[in-house]
């Protein structure tokens, strides 16, 4: 693993800038909004902070000789699921964790940042460069999580609450004629050896992968084209369903995607974190499962990608910038918006691929500890790639590899098809 640095600014200037964003996703919060877990797969929002902390806490200061730990016992309470430093409180139980309050999270945070402040001031040591690098993406990461488990803990408020004031969105787009895209195949490049930008160890290494042509969607399905799925019976029909799936839907009394509702008058309206809104039918479809995903593509006789022809498509229809959509960051919106342009494979919704998620040939996970970050999860998940508008902007690139079961929906998670 190696540090990827910006010179332009000073690294304890970009550990400030990451560790202020968390706290800016926390700030619209009460403190007893950060307390609950809505359900084992999401952690409180106090949790997360508290957990980033531990990050740079468990594998960079205390290793240092005049280091002082916050508390004692944080080591068990905020650790995920890293064996190889200790036992780990029991994750569907984090929103039980009532004390610490948030006051005394927040003063474990400030109590961390001075410590690294001083730290990288007096020390140039590349291990500590790179395990901060590390530790600046995971915190990244968790500020999408942080956005993802609290739309869906306010979900569950019958008052339909807003995390921030509610924005206008785009209601004036124009419509866009989807089309398919012909990708041209052969023995291609698939990965990132992370020469000149950080990657996560599973984007590696870079390898070459066999692709016969296709032709995949210019465009992500949109809430119009999904509810025609709906209104056909797809959510009654189990020739379109996968086994697990027709059964995930069954057991769960699942019928359209998740925050989906109709209102009084019989329309259809879905939860945003900007509150209830009315069904935007041009935006792109979301927070389904991989499930979904593919009954839907089985219903236009179409396919999910695999990941690889994902990647290969992102980059031969020049999509490799680094931020394309919305993002939380930059736009305050907190709904994907379709670009209307092509440029829409990066940084709108996450899109589900037909790949399991597994090792790349000639994966070799980080060294240490550290080294339970990725691989230890290469079983029984699904890949999706291309980042959404919760993604960290320097998160958002054709190699990205997000992964999760395929009855995950509180992600934003979308649909893009091949043929």
């Amino acid at each position: 693993m190696s540090a990827v640095i910006h010179a332009e600014i000073s690294l304890f200037e970009q550990y400030s800038q990451v560790r202020q964003q968390s706290e800016s996703i926390a700030a619209p919060l009460k403190p007893e909004d950060t307390v609950p877990q809505s359900m084992p797969d999401a952690s409180p929002i106090k949790w997360h902070l508290a957990h980033t902390t531990w990050f740079y806490e468990t594998f960079i200061l205390r290793a240092q000789a005049n280091y002082t730990e916050f508390h004692p016992d944080f080591q068990y309470l905020f650790n995920s699921y890293y064996n190889g430093v200790g036992e780990q409180y029991t994750r569907a139980n984090r929103g039980l964790v009532t004390r610490p309050d948030l006051q005394q999270v927040m003063q474990y945070r400030q109590h961390v940042d001075m410590a690294m402040q001083k730290l990288l001031e007096s020390s140039q040591d590349e291990g500590i460069q790179t395990l901060l690098v590390l530790g600046m993406n995971h915190e990244q990461q968790h500020q999408e999580l942080m956005l993802t488990d609290l739309k869906h803990l306010l979900s569950h408020n019958p008052l339909h609450p807003s995390y921030v004031a509610e924005k206008p969105y785009a209601t004036n787009r124009m419509l866009v004629e989807k089309r398919w895209l012909p990708i041209e195949g052969g023995l291609l490049d698939i990965g990132n050896n992370g020469d000149t930008e950080f990657i996560f160890d599973n984007e590696g290494p870079l390898h070459k992968h066999y692709l016969s042509d296709f032709e995949i969607a210019s465009h992500c399905v949109s809430n119009a084209e999904y509810l025609e799925f709906i209104r056909a019976g797809g959510y009654q029909n189990p020739t379109y369903w996968l086994s697990d799936g027709w059964a995930f839907i069954s057991e769960n009394h699942i019928t359209a995607p998740m925050y989906w509702q109709m209102n009084e008058t019989g329309e259809w309206c879905y939860y945003t974190l900007n509150g209830l809104q009315k069904l935007d039918l041009q935006a792109p479809v979301t927070h389904i499962s991989y499930y979904e995903a593919d009954a839907f593509a089985t219903f236009k006789a179409a396919r999910l990608p695999t990941e690889q022809e994902w990647e290969v498509a992102c980059r031969q229809m020049h999509m490799q910038s680094k931020v394309i959509g919305t993002n939380f960051a930059e736009s305050g919106q907190y709904k994907p918006v379709d670009t209307n342009s092509p440029n829409n494979f990066l940084g709108n919704v996450w899109q589900w691929t037909q790949s399991s998620y597994s090792a790349y040939p000639g994966f070799k996970a980080w060294e240490g500890t550290v080294g339970e970050y990725n691989g230890k999860f290469m079983s029984g998940q699904m890949v999706l790639r291309g980042g959404s508008c919760a993604t960290s902007a320097s998160h958002i690139r054709s190699s990205y590899r997000n992964f999760f079961p395929p009855s995950a929906r509180w992600q934003f998670s979308g649909i893009r098809l091949v043929k």
